[in-house]
C-alpha cells in the first residue's frame, strides 16, 4: 500500500518503510508525527481524494533534522562591475514512515 500525502507545499509518494527528506517539520529525533493530508491511497484498491481522502492518515517518525548541501548563488552584470556571491543550504527533516491508515 502506498499513499500520496502533502507538506511544505510538495507532494510524495510515500510506502510503509520509506524514509524521506521533506521541508523542515518541528520536533525533535524520535518525535512521531501524522500527516491527515493524504491526497491518494493506493494498493489493491485506489482511493483519491477531493482534496484530501477522508479519514487517511500517515504515521512517520523523526530520523534526522539536518541541512542538505550548499547552493552557491552569484550575480553578475557584465561590465558594471557588479558580482554578488551568496550562498544557501536548505534545512531539511528525514521521516521514516511507520504506518498508513485508512
Amino acid at each position: 500500500m502506498y499513499a500520496v500525502i502533502k507538506t511544505g507545499g510538495k507532494q510524495y509518494r510515500v510506502s510503509e518503510g520509506d524514509r524521506v527528506r521533506v521541508e523542515k517539520l518541528p520536533g525533535a529525533v524520535g518525535d512521531t508525527l501524522e500527516f491527515d493530508e493524504v491526497l491518494m491511497l493506493g494498493g489493491d484498491t485506489v482511493a483519491i481524494g477531493a482534496p484530501y481522502v477522508g479519514g487517511a492518515k500517515v504515521s512517520a517518525q523523526i530520523v534526522g533534522q539536518g541541512r542538505g548541501k550548499k547552493v552557491i548563488v552569484f550575480k553578475i552584470k557584465r561590465r558594471k562591475s557588479y558580482r554578488r556571491k551568496a550562498g544557501h543550504r536548505q534545512a531539511y527533516t528525514e521521516l521514516k514512515v511507520t504506518g498508513i491508515s485508512a
